[in-house]
C-alpha cells in the first residue's frame, strides 16, 4: 500500500527534511499569539537554509535531519 506523504523509503534513517514541519509549528504559535517565539524558529530556519552549511540531501547538502534542526535550535538558542 502507497499512502501519500509518509516518504516510508527514508523513514528511520535521518534524512528527512523538516522545514514544513517547523514552518507549521510557526504558525501554531502565531495562532496562540506567540508572535515572538513564532519569529525566532521562523527566522532561525530560514537563517539555516540562507547560510546552505547544513542542508538536507533534498535541498542540495548532505546534513541529516539531526544536524540541520541542531542548527536552527543552535540559531535560536543564539537569537536570546
Amino acid at each position: 500500500v502507497w499512502v501519500h506523504g509518509t516518504a516510508p523509503d527514508i523513514a528511520g534513517k535521518d534524512m528527512a527534511n523538516p522545514t514544513a514541519l517547523l514552518l507549521s509549528a510557526v504558525m501554531m504559535l502565531r495562532h496562540m499569539g506567540l508572535f515572538d517565539h513564532a519569529a525566532r524558529v521562523e527566522a532561525a530556519c530560514f537563517a539555516t537554509i540562507k547560510d546552505g552549511k547544513s542542508l538536507t540531501k533534498d535541498l542540495g547538502g548532505n546534513a541529516k535531519c539531526s544536524d540541520f534542526t541542531e542548527e536552527i535550535c543552535r540559531r535560536v538558542r543564539d537569537l536570546d
